[in-house]
């Protein structure tokens, strides 16, 4: 039945032990044999030989664990930056976020961001702190910097009962029962001790505080009388101040230890809430979709893809309504076009197991669908739930096969690969003549062309961004184009007097002001041609000339020897001497970049942009402590802005960066980019 499941995303900064939380779940509900991850052994989530590499998960992973008669649909999200879009993903097909952190350090960045991407997606939240058996470790300290960070309808319902290599196991304040696990494994419940009654007595009276403003009446009563409620009315009160986001319970353990981790399964199936709890499914019509089983109508929505190198292409399905069975054909809202779903699974790691059905609320495994995250199937095709929002994929860079004739592998490779990661795209730059991939980070990049290497047989290698300047003139200049050329045969004759002008913002024009005949009218497009071509080229430092007027106003031509080829030629040669004494200049492309960033990071932020020959336009007072500043800045200055932003304020900035127009280089900037041009004509390139 959907109210016997919960779906959970473990989320938080990278390293604080998300995926020993969802081992350690698997192994104390007998899923697994062995902790995994822990002393040596092999980990059963972060299976991807690039996981094992690198030492952290790089994309989400499932892991449904039995738990008391409820399944818990837990999902282990990478929460490593450059993956931080998994997370997003993750928390997309969920009713709660659980925030794992640190018991010796602060929330960092990643968890706030996704901390706040929670709220606004409506999740209920929760956090586990976890490394309590570290000598460093501070309970109390960690609780309070999140309750400064978050605010204070944080509290705790479990306790650990001593930090360090004095930690035994955890105080249960909702029950008011001290537990701790045996030597086998196996919980042993106990009275608190003397010297943490008064800390669970604090916790108690805290927490009583904070979810009696679930309920009008109670709360009244609470106030009126001696500040206690009773058992009942506390757990009665709990489901529903978690699913309303009145208040965030914390825990406390020890992944490696496995201390904790049963009292934060038994209150996720007591007390977190389910699909149906969680209030309808938005829509991108404005309607909601009702969280039903029984609904004849069956709708899943697609919130993650992966490419699994024993698997396949599969999707990671939520069913919102209705029930799926094996067979049943849907149709995508967004391509209107059928996907069968000839089977359904269910994930742990990479194991599938087939089932022949997934109710309302439930999330399974569809193999060989083409569906992308973000897509609705259902029976008519007409329900699209609506999409959530992900991470910028701003950082950006250009890679290069390293044999030539891989180009095409290259590039269906990396095509379907994004088809399934929507924080990243791949496109050909035309005009640069390049292969760009827009991404997070440097690191997803990283993982990218190894995992390409490995499953394609191809290799590349990052090379720099090329910056797709433009040429023009600053005044008016006017030259003879002649050519001549006697061979034994028919010769070559073009000649041609032209006149260049500025055409600010009116691109390129060619006009036609010969009289008396001088160039036969079937000749003057081939001077045309030939100005065009001219152009393409550039006279400075080879970039394309723009927002110039051409007029051909004179020349002469030969009955015999003059042809397209020569006044082509004749073209080429007076505008290249016009174009040389009409002040030709280069250049760059503008960007309109706008950054938000706590207000500790905005005067970082403000020094870059000068330092960059960037100048600030505008700056205000953002959502949540935040500055946003409106910048004016060359786009060959913040090609590696990703990278430079996350240093500049610790990853906690974002950026949109919007191609604005053209201005002149400076003239050092100019000089530069002639020497490197004359380089390249030099050396054949």
């Amino acid at each position: 039945m959907s109210e016997k499941i919960r779906n959970v995303a473990l989320v938080g900064q990278g390293g604080v032990g998300k995926t020993m939380l969802a081992e350690a779940m698997l192994h104390l509900s007998g899923v697994t044999n062995r902790l995994g991850g822990h002393k040596g052994t092999k980990p059963t989530l972060d299976y991807d030989p690039e996981e094992e590499k690198r030492s952290f998960s790089i994309k989400l992973a499932m892991a449904p664990v039995p738990w008391k008669g409820a399944r818990l649909n837990v999902i282990d999200a990478p929460c490593y930056p450059d993956f931080i879009g998994d997370a997003y993903a993750a928390m997309s097909a969920v009713e709660t976020a659980v925030f794992v952190v640190d018991a010796a350090g602060d929330p960092g960045a990643v968890t706030t961001r996704l901390w706040y991407a929670a709220e606004d997606l409506s999740l209920a939240r929760a956090v586990f702190v976890n490394r309590i058996d570290r000598s460093e470790a501070h309970y109390d300290a960690a609780l309070a910097a999140l309750q400064e960070r978050f605010g204070m309808r944080l509290g705790a319902v479990t306790l650990p009962w001593g930090v360090g290599d004095d930690f035994k196991g955890i105080i249960d304040v909702i029950r008011m029962q001290a537990r701790r696990l045996d030597g086998s494994g196996k919980p042993i419940v106990c009275d608190i001790p003397d010297d943490m009654r008064g800390a669970a007595d604090e916790a108690r009276a805290h927490l009583c505080e904070l979810v009696v403003e679930a309920d009008d009446e109670l709360m009244l009563k609470y106030l009126e009388g001696d500040g206690q409620l009773t058992q009942d009315e506390l757990e009665g009160l709990l489901a529903k101040a978690i699913a309303e986001r009145i208040f965030v319970p914390v825990f406390a353990g020890s992944c490696t230890r496995e201390e904790g981790v049963t009292s934060l399964m038994d209150d996720i199936e007591t007390y977190f809430p389910g699909a149906a709890d969680f209030g309808g499914v938005p829509l991108v019509n404005g309607d909601y979709l009702d969280i039903d089983e029984g609904d004849d109508r069956p709708v899943g929505f697609v919130f993650k893809v992966l490419n699994d190198q024993q698997n396949g292409r599969i999707a990671l399905v939520k069913v919102l309504a209705g029930t799926i069975t094996p067979g049943l054909e849907l149709t995508c809202a967004r391509t209107r076009k059928p996907e069968r779903l000839a089977h359904i699974y269910r994930m742990v790691g990479r194991d599938m197991t087939e089932v022949q059905s997934a109710i309302a609320g439930d999330i399974v495994v569809v193999p060989k669908i083409s569906a992308m995250a973000g897509d609705t199937l259902s029976v008519t095709g007409k329900v699209e739930a609506a999409a959530f929002r992900f991470p910028n994929s701003l950082y950006q860079v250009a890679i290069e096969p390293d044999k030539r004739g891989t180009e095409d592998k290259l590039f269906s490779f990396l095509e379907k690969s994004c088809d399934a990661d929507p924080t990243m795209k791949v496109t050909r730059n035309e005009e640069t003549g390049q292969t760009v991939i827009s991404a997070i980070g440097e690191a997803q990049v990283s993982v990218l062309l190894d995992r390409m290497a490995a499953r394609a047989g191809v290799t590349a290698h990052v090379v720099p961004m090329r910056v797709p300047y433009r040429e023009t003139i600053r005044r008016t200049a006017s030259a003879q184009g002649r050519h001549k050329k006697q061979t034994g045969g028919a010769g070559q004759y073009g000649d041609c007097w032209l006149r260049l002008e500025p055409n600010p913002g009116g691109g390129y024009e060619f006009v036609d002001e010969v009289v008396g005949g001088r160039i036969p009218k079937g000749l003057i497009p081939a001077v045309d041609k030939g100005v065009q071509e001219t152009m393409r080229e550039g006279v400075v430092a080879g970039y394309p000339m723009i927002d110039v007027r051409v007029a051909c106003y004179d020349g002469s031509y030969h009955s015999v020897d003059s042809n397209e080829m020569a006044f082509k030629t004749a073209a080429r040669i007076g505008f290249q001497k016009a174009a040389a004494d009409a002040e030709p200049v280069v250049l760059e492309p503008m960007a309109k970049l706008e950054v938000t960033v706590p207000e500790d990071y905005a005067g970082s932020v403000m020094g870059d942009v000068s330092a960059s020959r960037g100048r600030i336009e505008g700056m205000n007072a953002g959502e949540r402590g935040t500055t946003v500043i409106q910048a004016r800045v060359p786009y060959a200055e913040v090609l590696d802005y990703a990278t430079r932003l996350r240093s500049l304020s610790r990853g906690t900035g974002e950026f949109t960066l919007e191609v604005d127009g053209y201005e002149q280089v400076p003239h050092d900037v100019q000089a530069k980019l002639a020497e490197e041009w004359q380089s390249r004509r030099a050396a054949g390139r």
